[in-house]
């Protein structure tokens, strides 16, 4: 993942400009699918690749004792300046591990990461959520309706997207033996897998 540390450390400031987009936009997400994915027994939650932090703003919003993990060093010190006070952020990157202990959280989640990560990085990044959450795994990414502007810096990017779409909810499923699907957008969907 040394590559994509390197581009997002490179592109942090640009995605820094638009946290309170990203912000508004997650909680207009989570208030819209409220009742779907309630999260209200959940006490902990781990953002597994947080960016910037947005969506562990939103998290935190919730009750919720927030923890985010990015591998980028300028990924996090925007998260360290905008994010919501409490929230705990760690650098490191799931390929290597996760460095908590297991079943550390309630939830594991994880927003516009998987489509970057080849297969086998995919199943290193299932099997970190399923040892460290104790009650559900959450990928927020892309559904089948993408854009040619995505799949245009998606390939530039030079990840598994495209593989990605075609073989995400088969993946999961797998993986976890369960998924629900919620779209959330046009373009987006939320994964969501209980722990068995």
């Amino acid at each position: 993942m040394e590559k994509g540390v390197f581009l997002f450390n490179k592109i942090a400031s640009v995605y820094g400009l638009f946290f309170n987009a990203q912000v508004r936009n997650f909680r207009r997400i989570l208030g819209n699918i409220k009742e779907e994915s309630d999260f209200s027994g959940c006490q902990s939650i781990v953002d597994i690749g947080c960016g910037t932090g947005a969506l562990c703003t939103v998290l935190s919003e919730y009750g919720m004792d927030v923890t985010g993990l990015e591998p980028s060093e300028a990924m996090l010190e925007i998260a360290l300046k905008k994010a919501g006070p409490g929230i705990r952020f760690v650098r490191g990157d799931v390929l290597d591990g996760l460095p908590f202990r297991d079943k550390s959280f309630d939830v594991a989640i994880t927003s516009y990461v998987a489509h970057g990560l080849m297969a086998k990085e995919r199943l290193i990044l299932y099997n970190e959520m399923k040892r460290v959450a104790r009650h559900t795994a959450v990928l927020f990414d892309y559904n089948e309706h993408r854009s040619l502007i995505t799949d245009i810096v998606e390939w530039l990017e030079g990840g598994d997207y495209f593989s990605f779409i075609r073989v995400i909810k088969e993946e999961l499923t797998h993986q976890f033996g369960n998924l629900k699907v919620i779209n959330t957008g046009k373009r987006s969907a939320l994964y969501i897998c209980k722990i068995e």
